[in-house]
């Protein structure tokens, strides 16, 4: 089951129901101090996992972000995988504060994806770029232009789920998949597109305008 219009994200349906399930048990043994802890920690979850409505811009060349949190990375890198060469990157890292629930940037079709194991170190450093667990999206354009994200899992994160397949038309804006508890988002554009974030500005997933595709 894909996430749609549910106010909280069906990944996080057991997670929610486990610890309700151990809250219930510790107050009827009457722990009171343990119950405490075990609510706050199920309504932290509710909370983790909400996925409340976006608007999405309606802007035909513009790139939205892909997920919330905290832009950690603007600039030049080469991208060898699908662009052969010189691209421009943008790094969104999510806390555990943040909505996890991640859309799609662009319209368009998926052409390619991949996976990769890897490790679990912080999201927030340049190297989880390379190193830790990863899936990505090729997305192709109605005019052939190509935006390569890619999830990528955290210290915490254990879990990056990706609903599309190769052949998927996805909707600019549209849930396309989360990763749970902390990590991070890679939008890597073709050289020549316009970037308007910078460095530590807060994006929006679904609504915040990252650049356009020129």
């Amino acid at each position: 089951m894909q996430n749609r219009n549910q106010p909280v994200a069906v990944e996080g349906y057991p997670f929610i129901a486990l610890f309700a399930f151990i809250t219930l048990v510790l107050a009827l043994l009457g722990l009171k101090c343990l119950t405490v802890i075990l609510l706050l920690l199920t309504l932290f979850t509710v909370y983790f996992f909400r996925n409340p409505e976006r608007v999405t811009p309606a802007d035909a060349d513009a790139v939205i972000a892909p997920a919330d949190g905290k832009v950690i990375f603007v600039g030049k890198v080469a991208e060898e995988r699908y662009f052969k060469g010189e691209t421009t990157k943008v790094s969104i890292f999510m806390s555990v504060f943040n909505v996890h629930v991640n859309r799609a940037p662009f319209s368009g079709k998926v052409v390619d994806m991949f996976y990769h194991k890897g490790q679990f170190v912080n999201a927030a450093l340049d190297k989880a770029s390379l190193k830790n667990e990863q899936a990505g999206i090729l997305l192709e354009t109605e005019r052939g232009k190509r935006l390569l994200f890619v999830q990528i899992a955290g210290l915490i994160a254990r879990r990056i789920v990706t609903y599309p397949v190769v052949g998927d038309l996805l909707k600019k804006g549209e849930r396309y998949g989360l990763i749970r508890f902390g990590s991070r988002v890679d939008i890597y554009f073709p050289a020549e597109s316009e970037i308007l974030v910078q460095l530590g500005d807060r994006t929006v997933a679904g609504e915040t305008i990252l650049g356009y595709l020129r």
